[in-house]
């Protein structure tokens, strides 16, 4: 079994308090302490993991912001929604919240910690004298190099252009005029990070050295992220977006650019392109797995991919995260049965997320030649049971991916330790809304994506943040809009889709999309259900600049307050918000507040 990273909260990060300087006072301020600190490996190497801790829990997303980082991003998207009220996500779909928000402050605060003590790591690593070699301590600046690039990059996905510190540790009782820093442009924070990785890179091994190591900085990981910041550089919101033309500095400094520059998606094919010379399939490749009988199981293949821990499609992952919480709020409510397979149901699929998988033919539910049906029950043995359950229609016959991703009424339960158990979602069924009390699915839709097979309270597996999938989908779009009609867009689409178990587009079955409008929505739909409840398509709407349609107005499920069968009718659950001002997290106001150089987001 393999061992991970220790990623500890110590005293060493405990950073001095100010009203004033915001971000600017995350640096440890006790000098015998940071003195000690670097005498020895073994509290240098604390130091260097506890800036790992500011890696982002996305399991832990019930509660966002906080210690962990853990994000808004499923329930915040049209995928998904949770019942409780006190989860952050639900005010910020009816535009709620603000710059005094807490996760708002969470997320820039956490970051910059990171960042900042990363920096001083860099800096101080090289007084360590005893029991470390020259070889290791390139490798630890490399590592803490590319986990400040790494966020800084989750800064400007949230709050686009940011202030780039560089090198600078800037003490706690610096001067006022020290810490009047103003953002810099979108375009210099992308090529600080991307100059910051393949920095970093070249002095990074190419996987863990040995079990112990799982979870560290590799190569691979470095070099995604670079990709990763050139694509959101070359996306809508960040190339020539004229929305943002009032994003200036106070000396009148444009901070994201008002012209389409088509070279920014060439950027990142070829980042996206290089990545995958040097990688796959020797270090990463797609996972498959065989059936019993010995045959390719596609299904199988896109389920296990996230209970296998490190297996070869993972490329960065958390490797202690708040696993048990997910899966008991994937865990429908069971009513009496064993408590390993009852639990609360709490994070609902929306029929928005329901109706963008494709139906076994590869094809949209609107696709005339789709074969879905709209009404009507058969009897249908999903993949993954040999039970054989009385189905609607609208979920016979769909994609393997959608079995995957969605537990619906009249599924088969996935822990069968106990017998079988076949969740039912309408008002009085056994995890129904009056059966539930508190603890239920407000769509008639469970998200059941990485769900363990067994019992719900375990925490033995990473949180997968990003995988192989990620980066050919990645590639595909870069490349359609820098050169469209390459052949290799259509083939990394078309590998997605291969092992996903559909037909490929330009097969006997399935024609390509022709130009470069039909591929741009062949891989959007694409990235929709290959990377559904991956914490990709909040920011996938926002990049695009879609999310006024997709993120407001009325979201969709089923008529959970009914029985069968006008349970089945689909009806508005929640009417969100979203306006122009939602494409960026504002800035916290205490950090506008206190540096008179820093301005505020457009519209808040």
């Amino acid at each position: 079994m393999k061992k991970y990273i220790a990623i500890l909260v110590i005293a060493l990060l405990t950073s001095a308090t100010s009203c004033k300087k915001g971000f600017l006072d995350q640096v440890p301020n006790d000098r015998l302490t940071l003195e000690e600190t670097f005498e020895n490996r073994a509290t240098a190497e604390k130091f260097l993991n506890n800036i790992y801790s500011q890696i982002p829990d996305e399991f832990g997303q019930r509660n966002p912001g906080g210690d962990r980082n853990g994000g808004l991003w499923t329930g915040a998207s049209d995928e998904a929604e949770f019942v409780w009220g006190f989860v952050q996500t639900n005010s910020m779909n009816i535009g709620n919240w603000d710059a005094n928000s807490g996760f708002v402050g969470d997320f820039w605060r956490n970051y910059y910690r990171g960042i900042r003590s990363a920096s001083f790591f860099i800096a101080n690593i090289d007084k360590v004298n005893q029991d470390i070699s020259p070889q290791l301590k390139v490798q630890y600046k490399a590592e803490a190099k590319a986990l400040r690039a790494m966020y800084y990059y989750y800064l400007i996905r949230l709050y686009g252009p940011v202030v780039i510190l560089g090198e600078d540790v800037i003490e706690p009782d610096a001067p006022a005029e020290q810490v009047r820093i103003a953002r810099s442009s979108m375009d210099e924070c992308v090529s600080y990070i991307a100059t910051e990785l393949e920095q970093a890179a070249a002095d990074l091994p190419v996987v863990p050295s040995n079990d112990n190591n799982y979870g560290r900085i590799t190569k691979g990981i470095a070099l995604a992220f670079r990709a990763q910041a050139y694509l959101l550089a070359a996306s809508p919101l960040y190339n020539g977006n004229t929305d943002l033309a009032s994003l200036v500095n106070k000396d009148g400094k444009q901070l994201v650019s008002q012209t389409y520059d088509v070279n920014k998606w060439r950027v990142a094919a070829d980042a996206y392109k290089a990545f995958i010379t040097q990688f796959v399939p020797g270090t990463y490749d797609l996972y498959r797995v065989n059936n019993a009988s010995g045959a390719f199981d596609p299904y199988l293949s896109c389920r296990n991919v996230f209970l296998e821990a490190w297996n070869k499609e993972v490329i960065f992952a958390r490797p202690e995260s708040s696993l048990s919480s997910r899966q008991y709020e994937m865990t429908p409510y069971h009513s009496g049965k064993n408590s390993e397979s009852r639990g609360s149901g709490g994070l609902a699929a929306t029929q928005n997320q329901v109706d963008a998988f494709f139906t076994a033919n590869g094809r949209s539910i609107d696709d005339p030649a789709s074969g879905y049906q709209p009404t009507g029950f058969s009897d249908f043995k999903a993949p993954g049971t040999d039970v054989v359950t009385s189905t609607y229609n609208q979920w016979v016959n769909r994609e393997p991916r959608f079995y995957v991703n969605i537990t619906y009424n009249g599924s088969v339960w996935l822990n069968t330790n106990n017998g079988t158990i076949i969740t039912e979602f309408f008002n009085n069924g056994n995890s129904g809304k009056a059966t539930g009390g508190n603890d239920y699915t407000v769509t008639g839709y469970v998200v059941r994506k990485a769900m363990g097979l067994g019992k719900w309270d375990e925490n033995n597996r990473p949180v997968i943040l990003i995988r192989l999938a990620n980066i050919f989908l990645d590639y595909a779009e870069a490349l359609n809009e820098a050169e469209p009609g390459n052949a290799e867009v259509l083939r990394y689409l078309n590998l997605i889709r291969e092992r996903a178990g559909v037909p490929q587009y330009g097969s006997a079955e399935l024609p390509a999309p022709a130009g470069v409008d039909a591929m741009r929505e062949a891989i959007r739909k694409e990235r929709r259900a290959e990377l559904a409840f991956e914490n990709v398509r909040f920011f996938d709407t926002r990049r695009w600049k879609i999310a006024e349609q997709t993120d407001n107005g009325p979201i969709y499920g089923l008529d959970i307050s009914k029985n069968m069968p006008e349970f089945l009718n689909v009806v508005p659950f929640e009417s969100r918000v979203f306006t122009k001002r939602h494409y960026l997290f504002p800035i916290p106001s205490n950090d506008v507040n206190a540096d008179d150089l820093m301005v505020q987001n457009p519209g808040w």
